[in-house]
């Protein structure tokens, strides 16, 4: 199905720890519109598409989200490590080092665990395109949050990465659910407008 490379799909190389933005960076990890929801959307929704094309394309961007993952975590990694005790208590990531110490864990940015609530998968194919296209531009909001108000470089480069990611993969969503939407059979399209509007 694909080939795992031990290397990031893009390089992190942060050198200044920053413990407070960790925290922001982190609710693409696991928060509402984060990474971890979006790989396990699209790996689920696969397998009640009506077309191969549209089950490629999630088991593409799914594992693609899973490789976002990674990055995600690399990027609070980096900007956890070697912190001091006094770094720590003078920080908003006290709270969370009580619990994790420097270890990634899926939650949003205010400190909400992931849930599986957090993704759909419906089992309707224009359903599941239409909320994972939502979705990535969920995802493409949070990402232009962090950027409003994260400034070192070193972070900003591969949080803009994943942005323009969100991008492309909100374009191939659109393709697939025009797609698979002209597929429909037209009896059930003229029933559900009769439904919807008279």
């Amino acid at each position: 199905m694909w080939r795992y490379e031990k290397r990031l799909q893009y390089p992190v190389n942060i050198t200044t720890p920053n413990p407070d933005m960790a925290l922001f960076i982190l609710s693409q990890y696991g928060g509402p519109d984060g990474e971890m929801g979006a790989s396990l959307r699209y790996l689920s929704q696969r397998y009640s598409m009506t077309n191969k094309e549209c089950q490629g394309l999630l088991t593409d961007i799914g594992t693609e989200e899973l490789a976002h993952l990674e990055i995600v975590a690399a990027i609070v990694h980096q900007l956890t490590r070697n912190l001091t005790p006094e770094e720590i208590k003078s920080s908003s990531f006290a709270p969370y080092y009580i619990d994790h110490t420097t270890g990634i864990w899926p939650q949003a940015a205010g400190g909400i665990p992931f849930n599986a609530c957090e993704f759909q998968s419906k089992g309707d194919p224009i359903t599941d395109l239409t909320e994972n296209l939502a979705a990535e531009q969920k995802a493409r909001s949070t990402y232009d949050n962090i950027l409003r108000v994260v400034t070192d470089p070193e972070v900003c480069d591969p949080i803009r990465y994943l942005r323009e990611r969100e991008i492309v993969h909100f374009q191939r969503f659109g393709e697939a659910n025009r797609e698979d939407g002209s597929k429909i059979p037209y009896e059930i399209e003229h029933i559900t407008c009769l439904l919807l509007f008279g």
